[in-house]
């Protein structure tokens, strides 16, 4: 049996500390600020859709699973890179979650096993077989053995669905903490831990009713402080330093919220405008589905369009290249498609900046 204890924490680990809640007044400040912007668009399934590829890239790429944007949002699955893929099968991960959470209210294991499936694009479910150690990329060296044992895993895992969902009085922000450090601890997958932990993250914020939207780019944090991040892991686990995880967790909230904050209201803005523009320029072409496709998709095409508009391929085409010749989008062939692009919109989402601490 390996000596990862199971939750709740013990008693003798203080959390309640001047500084500890002042990280949380902080992040429970903005993730409010974020969650009430969120409401107030019209829309809120483009930000669903569209910011949520943002959280991928970053999520994928602490894994060394490195893609562009264009990339990203022109993707086909007949030509995309394997990178790109990648990142898509966290984009539909991302979704499963969301999806789940939403229609039960709770996160089941099966929601993680849901949610893992789809990232890796198998069903091997939890680990089953020993060997697993998590290892020092430059050096080689083992730095922790997570547990071995089938059952125990299994164990382990319903006492932290349990946890997950305790009333016990726990702030929600420090429950998601604990709780993502316990699972990467655990780690209960062969694959897929990492983005399965971060993708907890979110889906813990939506439970909980602070952000029903997984808009927060915690991942793009984790990313820029990742020596922080896995020494903090590893911390905890050799001297219990539970404060310093917390804290560190509990700032990037802030953090990240401040910079969603910042981009959706750029996205709302830049789509305001753009509606304006379209019904005094191109009012017979205006429609709000048509301005929902260009937002949804920096990089959309023909079929998209005869899709969600209903309309036929002529048609379709003909809204494009109308759009293309009035300026609201730039036309690039990839492969056998021409891409439409919206460059206003691709260039916001591809220069998000992290707030400072």
């Amino acid at each position: 049996m390996s000596n990862l204890p199971p939750l709740p924490l013990p008693d003798n680990v203080s959390l309640d500390t001047r500084e500890v809640w002042a990280a949380l007044t902080e992040a429970h400040r903005h993730l409010a600020e974020l969650k009430g912007l969120c409401e107030s668009l019209r829309n809120q399934g483009i930000l669903l859709g569209t910011l949520s590829i943002q959280e991928a890239k970053d999520s994928s790429e602490i894994e060394n699973i490195i893609t562009t944007h264009d990339e990203l949002f022109a993707v086909q699955e007949d030509s995309a890179t394997p990178a790109a893929k990648e990142v898509r099968h966290y984009v539909s991960a991302l979704r499963t979650g969301y999806e789940a959470v939403r229609g039960s209210g709770l996160i089941r294991l099966d929601t993680l096993l849901a949610v893992q499936a789809e990232l890796e694009q198998n069903r091997a479910g939890l680990r089953k077989l020993p060997g697993t150690v998590l290892k020092n990329e430059a050096t080689g060296a083992v730095i922790y053995e997570p547990p071995q044992d089938a059952s125990e895993v299994e164990s382990l895992m319903g006492n932290l669905i349990d946890f997950i969902h305790a009333d016990d009085g726990l702030d929600p922000l420090l429950r998601m903490a604990i709780t993502h450090h316990q699972f990467e601890s655990i780690h209960p997958f062969y694959d897929g831990n990492g983005r399965t932990g971060r993708i907890l993250n979110l889906l813990m914020l939506q439970r909980d009713g602070l952000l029903d939207l997984p808009v927060l780019y915690l991942s793009r944090y984790i990313t820029t402080t990742k020596g922080d991040y896995y020494r903090l892991l590893q911390t905890v686990r050799d001297e219990n330093r539970w404060a310093d995880w917390c804290l560190y967790l509990l700032r990037g909230v802030a953090v990240t919220s401040r910079s969603a904050i910042a981009l959706v209201k750029a996205f709302r803005d830049l789509m305001l405008k753009t509606k304006h523009d379209l019904r005094e320029r191109l009012p017979k072409l205006y429609s709000q589905d048509l301005l929902n496709n260009l937002f949804r998709y920096p990089y959309t095409k023909i079929e998209f369009v005869e899709q969600e508009l209903s309309v036929s391929r002529v048609t379709a085409s003909k809204y494009l290249e109308q759009l293309t010749k009035a300026g609201f989008l730039r036309k690039q062939r990839m492969g056998k498609t021409n891409f439409y692009i919206n460059e206003p919109l691709f260039t916001l989402l591809s220069n998000v900046a992290l707030d400072q601490p």
